[in-house]
């Protein structure tokens, strides 16, 4: 069933490439026509040539999302580069691919336009120079690249078989059928129309689907170590890994059931590939990306079965649960034999090297999720168990919520034994939880495992108990009450920052150090909905969405991560750490379809 589903999604011309959003590509045959751009320029020639949606490090062109079907069937983005800025659309109707490109400024020399086809992935084809463009041979199909304006004698320093047009106007290109400019212009207006019509099903959402649809769509791409179609967190990422893709564990999981809103085959995708992991380490690692690489030493946050149990009650399809339930229950039992200290558990990293990330402290770091969280700061790493000396509020409490969903999935699968095991080890990790209650400070806080002493370092992961429903509805007010809705701590125009207001480390504004994160407010509203405490629920989701649509509507951005002042990225900020397109941003609007109910979401934890 996964093959086939791989199979499907994997077919069409879409922007499958990861190393380019202005690379078109057929598949399964692996054709791929590149647009690039030549400047002409007395200084000499520059070539743009590989463009990604708002990078987190500085780069020459700058490009902007617009409009992304799933299917390809139309896209839009917009471009600057070297004093050039247009705009590119693409769409298909069936028969062929079609890119209109639009220059929205010219420099006073006007670059030129290259279009390049080649095959991808090493698939068997050729492309030739014929004098009326190029003609593509991929199996037993053929494809005639036209561009609608005259091509230029120009010898250029590319590999593949190329175009070259002067950049001074629209510019049409048809793949497969020879269009004219005005075909090409009806077949792109038709497209974006229909797309159109799809945004327009959402009614008041409409804005926010758009924003967590197009980060989803951007940054899909087929890969083929996985044989297959992911959506990584951003192309820009895959870039440190090697130029494939890499998947992050709980960012993968929680996009898997933000895709899961309109886009099963895709939401499935994400949620498979991320459980796949524990074949090669043992449990869902930090990190796997292509080439083999992947993080041995430590895991990330167990949303895994949480995630697959609510796209169960989405779709109802068995063989998900029958795919993935082995894989995490083996890594659901990897936590207490890994992770257990005294009844607890603790982040940890099992100091395999090398993947060239610091070992131990850091490397435990990392498996919290929080990379440089100041939950963290001072607590001691014990070599011997290779832990964080800090019992941890956050992981207990999704522990607890795994053990409970996975519980739910094996009695779907008729496999009693296995609900038994689990529904007694979140039974006994659920009693351990309620010792890091303070009741004299109405919430539940981490504690040294090596001292006893109990941290008074805030973060909204001490929320996450009501995730687990191990809270007691009255712990849960005086959580809400006194600490969520408190604007000293958490509360305000702008939330949640990953560190109350008033520790020391949230003036820092650097990544986990106050900056606001969307799986924190996610994983806090989920919580949220297994108590009767709807005006903060409420609160929490029109403010986030609100955040989310600011950034969107300023920059059309989806951040990483958002500054507490309310924008992803200041400009010239020196700690400026937040890829701006993101697609676990946009949990900030998910939310919100949850709470109208446009969505199936698990079943309420009893506390």
């Amino acid at each position: 069933m996964y093959r086939q589903l791989q199979n499907n999604l994997a077919s069409g011309w879409n922007t499958w490439n990861t190393r380019s959003i202005l690379s078109h590509v057929l598949l399964p045959q692996g054709l791929a026509v590149n647009i690039g751009v030549k400047s002409n320029g007395i200084t000499g020639h520059r070539f743009l040539q590989e463009a990604y949606l708002s990078p987190k490090e500085p780069r020459s062109e700058t490009v902007v999302a617009g409009y992304h079907a799933y299917d390809g069937r139309y896209t839009e983005c917009t471009v600057t580069w070297e004093g050039t800025q247009f705009r590119v659309e693409s769409a298909h109707d069936g028969t062929g691919l079609v890119v209109l490109i639009t220059p929205l400024k010219l420099p006073a020399r006007p670059p030129s336009l290259i279009v390049e086809a080649g095959m991808l992935w090493n698939r068997p084809g050729s492309v030739s120079a014929q004098k009326n463009g190029l003609l593509a041979q991929a199996g037993t199909h053929r494809f005639l690249v036209q561009s609608t304006a005259p091509t230029l004698a120009e010898a250029l320093p590319l590999t593949g078989k190329h175009l070259s047009v002067l950049f001074d106007k629209v510019i049409g290109l048809s793949v497969g059928t020879p269009r004219s400019l005005d075909d090409i212009r009806r077949i792109v207006r038709q497209e974006r129309l229909a797309f159109e019509k799809t945004l327009a099903r959402h009614g008041t959402l409409t804005e926010t689907y758009l924003v967590q649809q197009s980060a989803l769509a951007w940054n899909m791409i087929y890969d083929p170590d996985l044989r297959g179609v992911v959506a990584p967190v951003s192309r820009f990422w895959n870039t440190f890994f090697g130029g494939q893709y890499v998947l992050f564990d709980w960012d993968t999981y929680l996009s898997a059931y933000m895709a899961g809103l309109d886009n099963r085959p895709l939401a499935y995708a994400n949620a498979v590939e991320a459980t796949k992991g524990i074949d090669r380490f043992g449990m869902v690692p930090n990190y796997v990306a292509g080439g083999g690489l992947g993080s041995p030493d430590r895991s990330q946050p167990p949303v895994g079965s949480l995630m697959i149990l609510a796209l169960y009650h989405q779709y109802h399809d068995r063989w998900l649960l029958e795919l993935t339930f082995d894989r995490l229950l083996r890594w659901n039992r990897w936590w207490p034999t890994h992770r257990d200290t005294g009844g607890l558990l603790c982040w940890g990293s099992d100091n395999v090297p090398p993947d060239g990330a610091a070992h131990s402290w850091q490397g435990a770091a990392y498996e919290s999720g929080l990379d440089n969280s100041p939950m963290y700061d001072g607590v001691p790493f014990n070599p011997k168990t290779n832990q964080l000396q800090l019992a941890d509020v956050g992981l207990n409490s999704l522990y607890i919520a795994d053990c409970k969903a996975l519980a739910e999935l094996a009695q779907v699968l008729d496999r009693p034994g296995e609900a038994t095991e689990l529904k007694q080890r979140a039974d006994s990790y659920s009693k351990a939880l309620q010792t890091l209650w303070q009741e004299e400070k109405g919430i539940f806080l981490n504690r040294r495992t090596d001292t006893g002493q109990f941290s008074d370092r805030l973060s909204p992961t001490l929320f996450y108990p009501m995730l687990a429903g191990v809270a007691t509805p009255e712990q849960a007010r005086r959580m809400v009450t006194e600490h969520l809705l408190n604007p000293a701590e958490f509360w305000g125009e702008w939330v949640l920052p990953s560190v109350a207001r008033n520790d020391p480390a949230f003036s820092e504004q650097n990544y986990w150090r106050g900056r606001i994160w969307a799986p924190l407010n996610f994983l806090v509203y989920m919580g949220l909905r297994n108590y009767d405490l709807p005006e903060a629920r409420k609160q929490l989701v029109e403010k986030s969405n609100q955040l989310l649509l600011k950034n969107w509507r300023e920059s059309r951005s989806v951040p990483e991560n958002f500054h507490a002042s309310g924008v992803g990225r200041l400009p010239n900020e020196a700690l400026n750490r937040s890829d701006s397109f993101y697609h676990w941003g946009a949990l900030m609007g998910f939310m919100s379809f949850l709470e109208q109910g446009k969505v199936e979401s698990p079943k309420k934890t009893a506390p």
